[in-house]
């Protein structure tokens, strides 16, 4: 696909209209372009666009949530192909609120963009307690594990869920923390591989943890 091809797949994403998208995919599909070109130079390029807008602060969280459903339509129309072709995810990835914390904004929006990147997403939801981490890490057998917390009350939560994992693993997977009160010293403080600022530097950070754990 070429820079007029992302383009279509940018404006559809921003398309307060869903059709728009859903459109623009199967014209694709008619055309016979593959599926995981769809996928990866179409949705996903799009979506990294868009997800440098909104560290740049030129769009808001509801842009890039009504891009995030924009996106999901679209792989939904070519998820039995990809099924079908057992298209490899980048990575798995698990991710929760901790334990005495409800707010999910911001976990919501590293899930839409974790899997617009490429990677397979577990959200185990809001007031998540280490118990059910663990559960879902021995379950799962993920590659990463993201903790969020908006209040400061919780934040040593994430600490307690860490040691938790480290103590639990032999070989744990690779942990990064965010939410409004966490800082990147906070997270070497209690840890943690990485800080995600927000959801695109979520992304930026996975792709780098797994990258290196691929080079040893």
């Amino acid at each position: 696909m070429n820079q007029e091809s992302i383009r279509y797949f940018y404006e559809a994403l921003r398309d307060t209209d869903l059709s728009v998208v859903k459109s623009l995919v199967k014209r694709c599909i008619d055309e016979q372009v593959h599926p995981i070109d769809i996928l990866h130079k179409g949705l996903i390029r799009a979506m990294e666009i868009i997800g440098q807008e909104f560290k740049a602060g030129q769009i808001w969280v509801p842009e890039v949530l009504l891009a995030a459903r924009n996106m999901h339509a679209g792989i939904d129309l070519i998820r039995p192909q990809l099924l079908k072709d057992k298209v490899r995810s980048k990575g798995k990835f698990i991710i929760g609120t901790v334990k005495g914390d409800i707010h999910d904004i911001g976990k919501n929006l590293v899930s839409m963009m974790m899997t617009g990147a490429g990677y397979q997403v577990i959200d185990l939801g809001i007031d998540v307690p280490r118990e059910s981490f663990i559960q879902a890490i021995t379950d799962e057998k993920p590659d990463l594990v993201g903790l969020s917390a908006l209040l400061t009350t919780t934040m040593l939560e994430m600490k307690d869920v860490i040691q938790y994992i480290r103590q639990t693993f032999s070989t744990p997977p690779k942990i990064i923390v965010g939410g409004a009160p966490v800082t990147q010293s906070f997270a070497r403080e209690i840890g943690a591989d990485g800080y995600g600022e927000d959801a695109t530097t979520a992304v930026e950070l996975s792709n780098r943890l797994l990258l290196r754990g691929e080079n040893g």
